[in-house]
């Protein structure tokens, strides 16, 4: 018996057979370049289809990722709706697992692009994590870069995150959470608050005050995932710890300390002030 996901992009396919958009199922799998014996394999129910053949239907036909995925929508994609449409690039292993693919800080900037191709993204590193959660949906890591989201993050860190489809981003993108988001020019590690109901907008913002909050539109964005794990190379020593929190009660200590003698100065002064009125 065939997946959910199966029997959606069965009754995609059947749909467009009945629209006359193809005449055939052997027409409808050498578009796709897909064997027609293994798509009758998957019409018949004897397998699943696999994430290369859902990714080049939808690219090819316009079939709505999200009802595929979900159920939810509409079937088809509107020319609208698929114009700003990006298909995002997989990598699987030889089981058709999808492996998670780490865009390093030298490849940001190809991975921003306005017309990434294919195989720029399948030529970046990628592995998996034993972790259940990190097989199910589509996963992304990125280096941070910078020194915006200190404490929280450092620079050399990644982050393990998950895909958002843009279908959710108004509901799902929850307010003082961490995101990446890619713009059409970046890659961007930070909090989000969510004006997109309100202003079609999202305001960034990073933990290191240094840095005052951005705000973007909605028609920049061309990414948006969330972040579920870091990744980080920095493991501090007990005696680095210790040392860090000696220097931060000897700070504490000569604060209170300068505070006193400023304290006492001014009930000097003010003193000073009543014994001339007395006077």
């Amino acid at each position: 018996m065939s997946n959910l996901v199966t029997q959606r992009f069965i009754k995609c396919h059947d749909k467009l057979k009945a629209d006359g958009i193809v005449r055939s199922s052997r027409q409808f799998a050498l578009s796709v370049d897909y064997l027609p014996q293994s798509l009758s394999e998957i019409l018949k129910g004897r397998r699943d289809a696999t994430v290369g053949l859902m990714q080049k239907t939808i690219e090819k036909y316009k079939i709505n990722p999200v009802y595929l995925f979900t159920g939810d929508g509409p079937m088809f994609m509107t020319e609208e709706e698929n114009q700003d449409f990006r298909t995002l690039t997989i990598v699987t292993t030889a089981n058709d697992d999808e492996r998670i693919v780490h865009v390093p800080i030298p490849a940001q900037a190809g991975y921003a692009a306005e017309h990434a191709d294919p195989s720029f993204i399948q030529e970046l590193p990628s592995f998996v994590l034993p972790d259940y959660k990190y097989r199910v949906g589509t996963h992304r890591s990125f280096d941070v870069a910078g020194d915006s989201m200190e404490p929280t993050l450092f620079e050399g860190d990644k982050v393990v995150c998950s895909y958002l489809e843009p279908t959710l981003w108004e509901s799902g993108i929850k307010d003082n959470y961490v995101y990446v988001v890619v713009t059409r020019a970046d890659v961007l590690v930070c909090r989000v608050n969510n004006l997109l109901k309100e202003s079609r907008k999202l305001e960034l913002i990073s933990d290191n005050s240094y840095y005052e909050p951005n705000v973007i539109k909605l028609n920049d964005i061309r990414e948006i995932w969330y972040v579920r794990a870091r990744i980080s190379p920095f493991l501090p020593s007990p005696q680095n710890i210790k040392n860090i929190v000696r220097e931060e009660v000897f700070e504490l200590r000569k604060t209170m300390q300068t505070q006193s003698r400023m304290i006492e100065t001014l009930n000097a002064t003010i003193h000073q002030l009543v014994q001339q009125r007395e006077d």
